[in-house]
């Protein structure tokens, strides 16, 4: 079962952030294998961190909150809360088998929140500018809570366009980039 997980930075968290760096790089390497995605996302100035996310092949709801909620940062303060959810991954491929590799253009993620009937749930026509796309879902899977992308768009509006805007009771575009040390 893979999982969607984004921690978001509690404000004014920078220094402690980048004390535990390399104990929360040790802590993802434990879960190379399992891991789909991942990257830290970025403040609306492109530079200071505000988040990170995983996307994650674990065997169950609980092994994915032992995932999420043993991290390093989240254990030390770092982030202020945690977005954890199923995934469907729609590509079925990893961010590292993304064709246009680990650089070069603008990188977002996109994150539309909805309930009710299931939207997006096929790859768009544009598909060589997704690195990962997939619904979000309840631990269970059956139902359908959203959709997150990471996307390699010219600009974050570029970005948004990736999901059917009135399906959704809000759309989060925020810069993002390759993570970890592949």
């Amino acid at each position: 079962m893979e999982y969607f997980c984004h921690h978001r930075d509690r404000p004014g968290s920078l220094t402690l952030r980048n004390e535990l760096l390399e104990k929360h790089w040790s802590y993802m390497d434990r879960y190379e294998k399992e891991m789909v995605a991942r990257g830290p996302t970025f403040a609306g100035d492109g530079e200071t961190p505000s988040g990170s996310v995983h996307i994650v092949d674990l065997p169950n709801p609980a092994a994915a909150r032992a995932f999420a909620f043993d991290e390093p940062n989240y254990q030390a303060g770092v982030y202020r809360d945690v977005l954890l959810l199923r995934w469907r991954n729609l590509l079925g491929r990893t961010m590292w088998d993304f064709p246009g590799g680990r650089t070069g253009g603008h990188r977002y993620l996109v994150l539309g929140l909805g309930s009710g009937q299931s939207a997006d749930v096929d790859v768009p026509p544009h598909r060589d500018d997704l690195i990962a796309y997939g619904s979000l879902l309840s631990d269970d899977g059956a139902t359908w809570l959203g959709t997150a992308a990471l996307v390699r768009a010219l600009d974050p509006d570029t970005a948004r366009a990736v999901l059917t805007a009135d399906r959704y009771a809000d759309i989060e575009v925020h810069d993002w980039e390759f993570g970890g040390r592949r």
